[in-house]
């Protein structure tokens, strides 16, 4: 962890985004996956009006922006095997794939779910070969979507439709869904009926594909992976709270919880500083260490450190944002760090960078509300739980 302190100290603002003409709040980062021997080139953003925005990964500079989305974008994922290829999920019951590579607004591939599915969540398997999205709940119906993604390196334009659905396993918003990093066939689904379940989706059913299911006691805002071998799962909740569990105990006597804070804000208190809000984790593969990310209303960015003994602050960045913080991706590989704000702006973090003359940004009100999900259900939870 003293490394890690290390880093989090030495990190200084590289580059910062050109605001646009229509500012939005920025929601979701994920940057492409290195080609061979290259780093990877860039990052996309997923931004409350209802557009996805690409920059190039070293200069921040404005490449493209897909804005023909009939409704609420939720999540940006790029595929694993080629890095101009870009997913996000939206409301109108669609995933939508483009190729970056294109000057067109048009999707090189979409993915329909069925008549009733509102995506609220979704992510690709490390192989690119499953995609799958999460519903929000209509009547008493919630889904997680599966479709075979192959094919979308060099296909034509066209549509897909799923190989099927999990219907049972969930009562309400599924709002994140994350597939394992190494293991195709494995992934977490969160969701504001407060349980965490983990599918192997190799098997010929829901049931049998259920491998365990942890209950939060709130409603999941953000899921990860975590571990030497990636056997735990943890969740952040819409109500600050933190859980985290050891998936490779589900078979023995011993008990999976590894750590459940009821809310990190009155567990961890910064040093001279507050903390409002969790934005989510990291697993440091390194360091064998996991991480929790949380803000201020000011913008200041808290670092966490989780062990079975509790929480306990790493370090703060501050000076940077000037709103608060909604979205984070952590580059081990050159410890760089992208957060985005609802100050608009997107922020490249360097060790020992000098962001030179720029100043930081005053504050701006952004005349756009991001519909964000805090029901905190405490009861009528499925009877399946450990």
């Amino acid at each position: 962890v003293e490394k890690i302190e290390e880093q989090l100290a030495s990190l200084s603002i590289a580059k910062r985004s050109v605001l646009l003409e229509e500012p939005a709040y920025l929601l979701d980062i994920d940057v492409s996956k290195p080609a061979q021997s290259e780093s990877s080139r860039f990052v996309a953003v997923s931004c409350s009006n209802k557009s996805i925005r690409v920059y190039n990964r070293e200069t921040l500079s404005f490449l493209r922006e897909y804005s023909s989305h009939p409704g609420i974008l939720n999540g940006v994922r790029f595929a694993h095997t080629c890095d101009s290829t870009v997913f996000s999920a939206c409301s109108d019951g669609t995933v939508k794939c483009w190729d970056i590579r294109l000057a067109t607004q048009k999707a090189v591939q979409v993915f329909h779910g069925y008549p009733s599915n509102v995506f609220i969540s979704f992510d690709i398997s490390c192989s690119d070969v499953i995609l799958c999205a999460g519903t929000e709940k209509v009547e008493k119906d919630t889904f997680l979507v599966f479709w075979d993604a192959r094919g979308i390196a060099n296909c034509a334009s066209t549509s897909k439709e799923p190989l099927g659905v999990y219907s049972e396993s969930h009562n309400d918003d599924i709002t994140k869904i994350c597939f394992h990093p190494i293991e195709p066939n494995l992934v977490v689904s969160g969701s504001t009926d407060g349980l965490v379940n983990v599918f192997d989706i190799n098997k010929d059913n829901e049931d049998d594909a259920l491998v365990s299911t942890c209950n939060s006691d709130s409603s999941v805002s953000f899921i990860g992976w975590a571990g030497k071998d990636h056997k735990q799962v943890y969740c952040v909740t819409h109500d600050e709270g933190f859980c985290w569990w050891d998936i490779g105990q589900v078979d023995t006597e011993d008990p999976i919880t590894l750590l459940h804070v009821v809310d990190v804000r009155e567990a961890v208190r910064p040093e001279n500083d507050s903390l409002h809000y969790l934005v989510g984790g990291l697993y440091h593969e390194k360091a064998d260490k996991l991480f929790l990310i949380g803000g201020t209303s000011s913008g200041h960015i808290h670092l966490m450190s989780c062990s079975s003994d509790g929480l306990s602050p790493v370090g703060a960045l501050c000076r940077g944002h000037s709103a608060p913080v909604r979205s984070f991706c952590w580059n081990l590989a050159d410890e760089s760090l992208l957060t985005g704000g609802e100050d608009a702006q997107l922020l490249l973090w360097k060790p020992g960078a000098a962001e030179g003359a720029l100043a930081k940004k005053a504050s701006m009100k952004i005349a756009s509300s991001v519909h964000k999900r805090v029901r905190v259900h405490k009861s009528s939870l499925k009877s399946r739980k450990r």
